[in-house]
């Protein structure tokens, strides 16, 4: 092993085991790093089963936390550096390094004075930086909290959507920047709870000046959201009682299609991807078109004779065909567990971003189409309902 790169280990090896780890950063990845993944943060957690130093994995669309010993995340850092990433900041109480490596191989170390020497903070539940405030008055209005700003026991699981959607909305404009006169809509957008979360967090957090249009069928409900967003000043936000298939945008920056039934989750995909909108984010509900056709001739045919299998392939097959033709309309798709199934049953998630990448972008929609194809013919299916929309 390269001495420079091993001095690097054994620090950090030293200052883990001993208490003088504040933080480590991993950057730059390679092609040989998983699909999606920007960068790996280290920092030490106090945990019931000990210390332990806590991996989070920041990939476009999410972040994922792994526990190790500092034993353990040692070899995992000698794993990643050089393979998967080619930079890395280790930040002690003792000192403050900076490694790169290049293309050729070569190894570069820096070496600083601490730019901190109070220990770190090994809380493993840290008070997160609020995305919406629980004051906020709209909350109230929708039932989420008590007049004094208190998340109500019966609003907790809807609270930590709400919470857990602008996390992943805030990770998504990392990667693709709204611009600051966003225009979004909100297909079957229903009362309106993550409608006001996004306008609330787009405007106060990141100081946009977007114009939000809300897609609802059932007019009361409309009449609700419009009233409460005149009375809370939210005047680029508007609610329309109207089919998803009317709705004709001239401009769409940010689409997103939450718990939209069945085939209306299409109709949302495709308005989206007609309209070339940099973001698309649905989280579908029911799946009803694919399962009324599916005659498997493949393999799975013994065991989908069982209705509730038979229920579960349909989903997979259905969202599973929704990615590939976004890929095949040149978009990076994300498919990932929203929220967790104690809090809803409604809990996957596709989330698509414009690849920009026009060079590359005929050859992927030849491969994603032929992988359509052929699960189609092994699952009997004669089409799906986005392919018609998109033809």
């Amino acid at each position: 092993m390269n001495t420079t790169l091993q001095r690097f280990f054994e620090t950090f090896q030293r200052v883990s085991t001993t208490g003088h780890l504040l933080k480590c950063t991993l950057g730059k990845p390679t092609p040989t790093a998983p699909d999606g993944l920007k960068n790996i943060y280290l920092r030490p957690v106090q945990l019931k089963a000990g210390p332990r130093i806590a991996f989070t994995f920041r990939y476009a669309t999410r972040d994922e936390v792994r526990h190790f010993s500092a034993e353990e995340a040692a070899r995992q850092l000698e794993s990643l550096l050089g393979a998967a990433f080619l930079n890395a900041d280790l930040f002690s109480t003792e000192q403050d390094l900076g490694l790169s490596i290049s293309k050729s191989g070569k190894v570069f170390l820096s070496e600083k004075k601490p730019a901190h020497t109070a220990p770190a903070d090994t809380r493993h539940n840290r008070e997160k930086q609020r995305l919406l405030d629980p004051a906020a008055p709209w909350l109230h209005t929708l039932g989420i909290t008590s007049k004094q700003g208190t998340v109500l026991p019966t609003a907790q699981d809807k609270w930590k959507q709400i919470n857990k959607f602008l996390e992943i909305i805030e990770s998504l404009l990392r990667a693709h920047p709204l611009p600051a006169d966003a225009r979004i809509a909100d297909m079957a957008s229903g009362k309106g709870y993550l409608t006001f979360a996004l306008y609330d967090y787009l405007t106060k957090h990141l100081g946009l000046h977007p114009q939000m249009t809300g897609i609802e069928l059932r007019q009361p409900l409309v009449d609700f959201c419009n009233k409460t967003a005149q009375e809370n000043a939210f005047t680029g936000l508007q609610f329309v009682a109207q089919d998803i298939n009317a709705f004709l945008p001239d401009r769409l920056d940010l689409l997103i299609a939450l718990h939209a039934c069945d085939t209306a989750t299409d109709l949302a995909l495709a308005k989206g991807i007609q309209a070339r909108a940099g973001i698309v984010v649905v989280a579908p509900c029911c799946h009803k078109q694919i399962r009324r056709d599916m005659d498997a001739h493949n393999e799975l045919a013994p065991i989908l004779r069982h209705g509730i299998l038979e229920e579960r392939q349909a989903e997979i097959l259905t969202d599973g065909i929704r990615a590939l033709l976004l890929e095949a309309s040149g978009y990076r798709t994300n498919v990932f567990e929203f929220i967790s199934t104690e809090h809803t049953a409604k809990n996957l998630m596709i989330t698509a971003v414009e690849s920009g990448r026009p060079a590359t972008d005929a050859k992927r929609r030849a491969e994603a189409l032929e992988k359509v194809a052929a699960l189609k013919a092994g699952f009997g299916i004669r089409e799906h309902f986005l392919e018609r929309l998109l033809e």
